[in-house]
């Protein structure tokens, strides 16, 4: 029995050897009037996913997002996509997760990591990122993308090591909670910090770092709170050097990363040197142009 069967095994595997392989399907071109409205524009996604973090402390972020989108808009600068999950942070491809109706057609492709120019963090807590999101996240930006983090972006994924060194900074606490500080401009020709100047007082959730990973040998400190305008006795005043930054640029890899810790209020964000800062860090972050240039403290 085997003996017979033996030319016909062969006859079929030199069959499927001489097959040719199947031609690719073309790219399903979409219906007249669903072409996409932002091709040719620069893209920015913006994650404000609360959902593993502090779900009363940070409520400014609803329009701290509106105010992102409509600087792009009215700007012209880019188009900001608001998300509250973290599902377009891949490499991968995306779907939804059900059909329009019961029985009815897969949904259309979702948006990945491809699709933007950079993305911005109004996060809180470790994030629902998989591994494999993380490893997409850091390799896209490392490669020349953008990434911007506000506020509570210092105190997201806590527990990623390499998030917080491509970022710059991990959060404390805020000794002060909110209060008025004065701001010291380090970098007064910056485009980013165009609507500031040195002696300015900003009223926030002012920020501290902790020691790793926060280093001016990695970061261009672009502005920082002057100590004599808050109390360094406050119990939870950790850092020695006094040196507590408002905002800085960093390289990471080909990428540039923008971080500011203002942005806890509302206030903040009706206020003109934050949406000017916001603004030009973005098309900082999407386009490059300023060259980072860490620096120590002055005076040390």
């Amino acid at each position: 029995m085997i003996r017979r069967l033996l030319p016909a095994l062969a006859a079929l595997t030199l069959t499927a050897q001489a097959a040719p392989p199947a031609a690719p399907q073309p790219e399903r071109k979409p219906p007249p009037g669903y072409e996409d409205p932002y091709a040719g524009k620069k893209r920015l996604l913006v994650i404000a996913d609360l959902s593993t973090g502090n779900q009363s402390a940070h409520i400014a972020v609803s329009h701290a997002i509106s105010v992102i989108e409509q600087l792009g808009r009215q700007s012209g600068a880019y188009v900001a996509f608001l998300r509250t999950d973290t599902d377009w942070i891949t490499l991968d491809e995306t779907w939804g997760r059900n059909a329009y109706a019961q029985g009815g057609p897969k949904q259309a492709r979702g948006k990945n990591l491809n699709y933007f120019d950079a993305v911005l963090f109004y996060t809180n807590g470790d994030t629902n990122l998989t591994e494999r999101q993380k490893a997409d996240l850091l390799g896209w930006i490392k490669a020349g993308h953008g990434f911007i983090g506000i506020h509570t972006a210092t105190a997201t994924a806590v527990n990623w090591p390499e998030y917080g060194e491509m970022l710059g900074g991990v959060f404390d606490n805020h000794p002060w909670m909110i209060a008025n500080a004065r701001v010291i401009v380090e970098q007064p020709a910056s485009p980013i910090m165009r609507g500031w100047k040195t002696g300015m007082t900003f009223r926030d959730e002012h920020y501290q770092m902790l020691a790793v990973p926060y280093s001016r040998a990695k970061v261009d400190v672009l502005a920082r709170i002057d100590p004599a305008s808050v109390d360094l006795k406050a119990p939870m005043v950790h850092r020695k050097d006094a040196d507590f930054p408002v905002a800085w640029i960093k390289d990471y890899g080909a990428g540039r990363v923008f971080y500011s810790g203002l942005g806890h209020t509302d206030a903040a964000w009706d206020d003109p040197r934050v949406r000017s800062m916001t603004l030009a860090a973005v098309k900082w972050a999407i386009g490059g142009g300023e060259v980072v240039k860490p620096h120590p403290l002055a005076g040390r």
